[in-house]
Order: C-alpha cells, then structure tokens, then sequence
C-alpha cells in the first residue's frame, strides 16, 4: 500500500511539473505547435533513462523498488503527456495540418528515443 501512496505523491509533483513547464512554453513560443508537449516528452525520457540506469542492481546508485516506482512511475509518469501528444496530433489532422501532425509523431518518437539513450549513457558513466 506505501508503494501506491509515494506512486500518488510522485504523480501529483510530475503533473504540477508537466502544467508549469506547459505554461512557461506557451509563454516563450505561443504557437499552435504542442511544443511545450514535446519538450515535457523529451524531458520525461531523459530522466527516465537516466534515473534507470543509475539506480537499477548493477547501477552507480542502486535503490530498492519504492523510490523507483516513486520517480519512474510516479514523477516521470505524472510529467510525461503521450494523452495529450496523442489529443493534439489528432486535432492537428482534424485541423488538415497533415504535415505537423506527421512531424510531431516522427518528432516525439526520435527524440525521445534519442532522449532516453542519452540520459542511459549519461547514467551508466563510471560503471563497471
């Protein structure tokens, strides 16, 4: 049951993260673009990668299950907004921007993948 409640607490501090950061994107680049979404996506990614790889059995930092669930689960999973990609993808394709809409999926995939290598590498130097 304590692995449920710091899930819940690392959840509500990911989603307050994800609207600051979403507000503060709006703020630098009021486009029609989701890029506030694709950078929490980007950002999201890193950290999970990151935050595996040093913390995992054979990591630089292991930890046991609860503090993982509490960042992987809770925090990145309370940032990260694939609903929200997904809902904005497709009013961009109900809006006929086949190009953006094509662009954000290709965009969010490739560098989130890129995002959480990175934050891996990053996480495993020093590593035996």
């Amino acid at each position: 049951m304590a692995a449920y409640l710091w899930i819940a607490f690392g959840s509500a501090l990911g989603g307050m993260g994800r609207y600051w950061t979403g507000l503060v994107m709006i703020r630098l680049w009021p486009v029609p673009f989701p890029w506030g979404t694709l950078l929490i996506n980007m950002l999201g990614s890193f950290v999970i990668g990151l935050f595996a790889a040093l913390t995992d059995a054979h990591g630089r930092y292991p930890l046991g299950v609860t503090p993982r669930l509490f960042v992987m689960v809770g925090i990145c999973g309370g940032y990260t907004t694939f609903s929200s990609f997904s809902l904005q993808t497709l009013g961009l394709m109900q809006d006929n921007r086949l190009l953006e809409a094509g662009l954000n999926v290709l965009g969010s995939v490739a560098l989130c993948l890129i995002a959480v290598w990175l934050g891996m590498l990053l996480g495993m130097v020093g590593q035996r």
